[in-house]
């Protein structure tokens, strides 16, 4: 019998050090209030320099159009076309597994971007229906019927921290919340703060920081709850995070205490059955 109190001491301080961390708590610190967080309103993405936009152009005109528009390209073809046409055969994009792009323009530090046989026009600043609206009065002498989509290519943000998988996200849509951005970066560690995330958001020549907390259902009603391109999150650690010399004796003590509870268990079993 005091050989297994022992036993049972070590076995205790093994189950101990294996305890699972709590799940995390998203929108568990106060009520959630259908009546007030039902509405949704989505802003809209404001055109920001260094944006690579797509844009193309309509018209009743399809041949006059076409000159408003950028080529698709596909570096991938073209090299493989290449190398067939040298060989004598033909190649296809479904052969090659090469996806047509469009090249986009890109919005200098100006502010503008430049379209063929229109010039320079000033994106900066503008939503995507605005600068539609703007390429379209500037076609109306030239074109019949135009109209313009636009669209970001380059939308991004970056999530840094406390969380699985730091690192930039490319998003192909143009809204994204800030609970999609931390799904994308694989959720929070073990030690990541849900109450204390810093926002960074730059625009317009001006930097400017946000608190973000995922624990409160008003999360839903700030401004910074739909991300901006460039925008960046940074989700900070629990000051009782143990460094990594910390994490590495305590694997080791529990190694330890591991080996030697199968010891004393062993031997307990030995003298049980002796």
């Amino acid at each position: 019998m005091r050989n297994i109190i022992p036993s049972l001491f070590c076995a205790a301080i093994v189950f101990a050090s294996c305890k699972t961390a709590k799940p995390v708590q998203y929108l568990s610190n106060g009520y959630l209030d259908t009546a007030k967080l039902s509405k949704i309103s989505i802003p809209e993405p404001i055109i920001q320099k260094g944006d690579i936009l797509t844009i193309v152009v309509y018209s009743d005109n399809p041949e006059a159009t076409s000159i408003y528009n950028q080529m698709v390209s596909n570096a991938a073809n073209q090299s493989a076309n290449q190398g067939a046409a040298a060989s004598g055969s033909t190649v296809s994009a479904s052969a090659t597994g090469a996806v047509p792009t469009m090249p986009g323009y890109f919005v200098d530090y100006n502010g503008n971007i430049q379209m063929h046989a229109l010039g320079n026009i000033k994106a900066v600043g503008l939503s995507r229906e605005e600068l539609a609206e703007v390429i379209k009065q500037k076609l109306i002498p030239y074109l019949n019927n135009p109209y313009a989509t636009v669209k970001i290519q380059n939308y991004r943000v970056t999530v840094l921290g406390e969380v699985a998988h730091p690192g930039v996200i490319n998003y192909s849509g143009d809204h994204l919340t800030v609970l999609q951005a931390l799904g994308m970066a694989g959720d929070f560690s073990t030690y990541g703060l849900k109450d204390s995330i810093i926002l960074v958001r730059e625009y317009n020549g001006k930097r400017e920081f946000a608190n973000i907390d995922v624990t409160k259902p008003d999360l839903f009603l700030s401004p910074y709850y739909y991300m901006q391109q460039n925008d960046m999150l940074i989700v900070k650690a629990n000051p009782k995070k143990p460094t990594v010399s910390v994490e590495q004796n305590t694997r080791r003590l529990s190694m330890a205490t591991a080996i030697m509870t199968l010891i004393t268990s062993m031997a307990v079993l030995v003298t049980l059955f002796k």
